[in-house]
């Protein structure tokens, strides 16, 4: 059973991530899929002060943008006092049995930061009015009824929150097929690409972009200088791997060896087991001695092991990002896995916990949290206890909560008073230069690129490093736009 552990939240930090947990219980688990649960919708009021100052790189509503263009009427679930958002959260009722990290007062987390930009004004003289909804995020059936209930039921202009399907249908229902904002964190290019231009927005950075980022610096350090690399995909991320990955490779002038693309089927993995085994035996008579990894499956344990085992002394990088990788390989240190079969796997990342810890943007999230609740919101460095022997991932649901909320306000701000999908398309397609309080201080948004995160560095796993071990920097962080 895979069931990786948890160390507090974020998106490209080295710390807890959502798909994470989902890989974990869509590979072991055994159970059904479940739906969405009843809506809570909170009224915009607070009882509590507010946060004073202004945010890292926040600018006024309105600045640096285009006047808002007039449209006939406002958008869906927007008022002239208020606009309504949907947040969606997991139900880890659901899967804690298959997880080692869990999240609880999900809606007190997020509601510290929308009783904040309430407090201050608002969304351009409106009041959030957020509707809290929880899904179980194995198989995608939760996740789509999420959708309907969000879009039709609750009848909200935006959905925010962490929204999981790999297969794309539930954010393709809700942007594409209901016409509905969609900020998200599990979203990828072939799933951006589906909706309107500018209605799907991601916090972080699409995996065609994360891999143009990550040849970049690999290339300026001649990482990969006279390998031989075989590639480990999987069915989710074939078009990846053909049309990234492997060209990827050989624009590095770097002799490729077979490319595997499992196929893995929920928690039957007896089939991908034997198709890697072959593979294996194929990159050996090929002499490769590096593996480029793609997937959040193939990248988990029960197969970098395999590999690991079976070619000790194998290169692994891979296009997984830092925090996915991070929580399986903590998982093998607690385990007491020795030698770790992650130790010195490369990838791309930003900010260390420390750094994130130290940094501006941490200082403004654990300030309004605070002020709202009267409790100090734990750092990324921090292991909170939890119940039955687990640990409570608040640090990852405050970033994500900070994060979306402050990335929706700040683009429905500079919308203006005419909020509507027009409107909001125009703005993020013109809006350049963001703030994106859950990462490093590197973000853009703009025609074409709908993922904002810039900030990056190449970087590998080092079991030696405390607590548990942890990304060792090879660069400096960098503003990296890369392409994609």
């Amino acid at each position: 059973m895979v069931t990786p552990t948890s160390v507090a939240g974020g998106r490209v930090r080295h710390t807890f991530r959502m798909s994470v947990l989902v890989v974990a219980v869509v590979v072991a688990a055994s159970c059904s899929s479940t739906g969405a649960h009843g809506p809570r919708t909170t009224g915009p009021s607070a009882t509590r002060p507010a946060a004073s100052g202004t945010a890292p790189g926040a600018a006024a509503a309105g600045s640096g943008a285009p006047p808002p263009t007039s449209a006939p009427q406002l958008g869906n679930g927007v008022t002239a006092t208020t606009v309504r958002v949907g947040i969606a959260l997991v139900d880890f009722n659901c899967i804690k049995q298959f997880v080692n990290s869990i999240r609880v007062d999900q809606e007190q987390q997020w509601g510290a930061y929308v009783n904040d930009i309430n407090q201050h004004g608002g969304v351009a003289g409106r009041q959030m009015v957020p509707v809290y909804e929880t899904y179980c995020p194995i198989g995608n059936t939760g996740a789509l009824n999420l959708c309907t209930k969000f879009t039709e039921d609750d009848k909200v202009f935006a959905v925010i929150g962490d929204f999981v399907d790999f297969s794309g249908d539930a954010q393709t229902c809700i942007a594409r097929d209901h016409h509905t904002v969609l900020m998200a964190f599990e979203l990828t290019r072939a799933i951006i690409d589906q909706a309107p231009p500018g209605l799907e927005v991601l916090p972080g950075a699409v995996p065609e972009r994360r891999d143009s980022i990550l040849f970049q610096l690999l290339r300026s350090q001649h990482t990969l200088d006279g390998k031989v690399v075989g590639v480990l995909g999987e069915t989710t991320t074939e078009a990846l791997v053909n049309s990234s990955v492997v060209p990827g490779l050989k624009s590095l002038g770097v002799r490729t060896g077979s490319t595997a693309v499992l196929n893995i089927v929920n928690s039957d993995t007896s089939a991908a087991q034997a198709q890697l085994d072959s593979f294996i035996e194929k990159w050996k008579s090929e002499h490769a001695d590096a593996v480029f990894v793609s997937g959040a499956q193939v990248s988990s344990q029960q197969f970098v092991e395999k590999v690991r085992a079976r070619m000790p002394n194998v290169m692994l990088i891979t296009d997984s990002t830092a925090t996915d990788i991070l929580g399986y390989a903590q998982q093998e240190q607690r385990s007491g896995r020795r030698p770790n079969p992650y130790e010195g796997i490369v990838t791309i990342g930003g900010p260390t916990s420390h750094e994130y810890d130290v940094s501006d943007n941490w200082k403004y999230c654990a300030a309004i949290y605070q002020q709202q609740t009267g409790m100090v919101a734990p750092d990324a460095e921090t292991v909170v206890p939890g119940p039955d022997g687990k640990t409570l991932d608040t640090n990852g649901s405050l970033n994500d909560s900070c994060q979306a909320v402050t990335m929706f306000h700040d683009i429905a701000s500079r919308v203006g008073r005419d909020l509507n999908n027009e409107n909001w398309v125009r703005v993020v397609n013109s809006y350049g230069t963001i703030r994106n309080l859950g990462s490093g201080p590197y973000a853009s948004l703009h025609s074409g690129k709908y993922d904002v995160d810039d900030t990056f560095r190449l970087e590998a796993f080092s079991s030696s490093l405390p607590p548990i071990g942890q990304w060792q920097p090879l660069t400096p962080l960098e503003d990296t736009p890369g392409t994609s």
